[in-house]
């Protein structure tokens, strides 16, 4: 006889996972898009480390919101596997194909999507062609596109640093990576943003950066560069046709959205605290730790899909049963009191937060994105002396979806 507590989110037999759907917390509608982070609180105080959540269509998960048991479920793959065909929700049927959740928690031939060996051989092929694609000059692409962003509105005097600046800059400097015109670049910025925002438009926008990466890779076989696309292409690992395009499509969303969010955060703190601004402009204060500050306080993904448990066990106290979902916490986590008893204590020179994930998994083109981070910054500020928020600080709003809270704008005046 089985004497373990039931999971919150394994239905008895016969009845269906929906019957609990009113006892457990939903992480998406009204409330969770502008305040999430006292949701994580809330959960925190009545269920501790990890807390039973309701995802998109009221689909069942467990949200890990301690810094230690994210830690362990991050460097522990035998136990917490990436492999989202053992989901016991999406094997019997209870996840809809159509569901917005699948851009991001449904299995693709990628390296995230994988583990053990299989993982290892593909992930060699993306850390190779971005660890070439750095040798090539991210510095010299994103200080030409950031020129090129503040020449369309510097003679103004006014831009609103989300929509005129930060939502753009990353996707040209990556479209420049993986070869993509930057037309198609800039067509692609809102597709990557409602892949990540959910709803019943995120299938359609992945299925639209599906079609034209696909049509990069055809390109890049009869037109070969010295890109990314073309470094996947010609990989010893020997990716096929649908390896390439899923990685594609992995390094275009997750790098442009986390590193557009993350510069907009990061030139929010800048413009509402008048002394890191002087500090910057000065120098006497580096970017650097400007952008750690913010991975600590803001991590530009506030949940990260996913992981499956690969047997039974137990977490922060609770019974989690084979199959089961876990999405990670990271804000919540980097914000752990038990971690954290003190968040005004300066993390200066701390990299141990969640913002990169850990483990086999960590974000393999994190130095990219601090590069492209740091020139953005220092371009925007030598260009535009005098620039200063154009709104009283409490005035500036989120909104946030299941996986990140984005700020909404930032409005900025300055000299023309």
């Amino acid at each position: 006889m089985n004497d373990q507590p039931e999971s919150p989110l394994q239905a008895p037999r016969g009845c269906p996972v929906a019957h609990h759907a009113a006892e457990l917390t939903r992480l998406y509608g009204p409330e969770a898009a502008t305040d999430p982070g006292g949701i994580y609180e809330r959960l925190r105080k009545e269920h501790g480390s990890v807390a039973p959540v309701l995802l998109e269509g009221d689909v069942p998960a467990w949200l890990v919101l301690g810094y230690r048991d994210t830690r362990r479920v991050l460097d522990n793959p035998r136990q917490f596997s990436r492999d989202a065909r053992i989901w016991r929700d999406w094997t019997q049927g209870r996840v809809e194909e159509s569901s917005p959740l699948i851009p991001m928690l449904g299995w693709r031939p990628d390296c995230v999507s994988q583990d053990g060996e299989p993982h290892r051989r593909l992930r060699s092929a993306v850390t190779d062609g971005l660890q070439a694609a750095a040798v090539r000059g991210i510095r010299r692409h994103a200080t030409h596109f950031a020129n090129k962003q503040i020449d369309a509105f510097a003679a103004t005097g006014r831009a609103d640093l989300v929509t005129d600046y930060a939502e753009y800059l990353p996707m040209l400097v990556l479209s420049r990576i993986l070869g993509l015109p930057e037309a198609e670049g800039r067509d692609l910025v809102e597709s990557c943003a409602q892949v990540l925002k959910g709803g019943e438009d995120a299938l359609a926008h992945n299925d639209r950066i599906v079609a034209i990466l696909g049509a990069l890779a055809e390109r890049k076989r009869t037109e070969p560069g010295g890109d990314f696309t073309t470094a996947l292409l010609g990989h010893a690992a020997g990716l096929d046709e649908e390896e390439v395009v899923s990685h594609l499509r992995l390094v275009l969303i997750a790098a442009h959205t986390t590193t557009s969010n993350l510069l907009a955060r990061v030139l929010q703190l800048i413009l509402t605290d008048t002394a890191r601004l002087s500090g910057l402009i000065s120098g006497q204060l580096n970017i650097s730790g400007v952008v750690e500050e913010v991975m600590w306080n803001s991590p530009p993904l506030a949940v990260l899909p996913g992981r499956f448990a690969a047997g039974d066990l137990e977490l922060g106290g609770h019974q989690i049963q084979e199959g089961d979902l876990l999405v990670l916490g990271l804000a919540a986590g980097n914000v752990d009191p038990e971690i954290r008893p003190d968040t005004g204590v300066s993390v200066q020179g701390n990299q141990a937060h969640l913002a990169f994930s850990s483990g086999p998994h960590e974000c393999p083109g994190q130095g990219i994105g601090q590069s492209i981070i740091e020139i953005a910054v220092d371009v925007l500020l030598h260009r535009l002396p005098g620039l200063t928020l154009a709104v009283p600080p409490d005035e500036l709003t989120s909104t946030a979806s299941t996986w990140e809270s984005r700020l909404d704008s930032l409005p900025v005046e300055f000299p023309a």
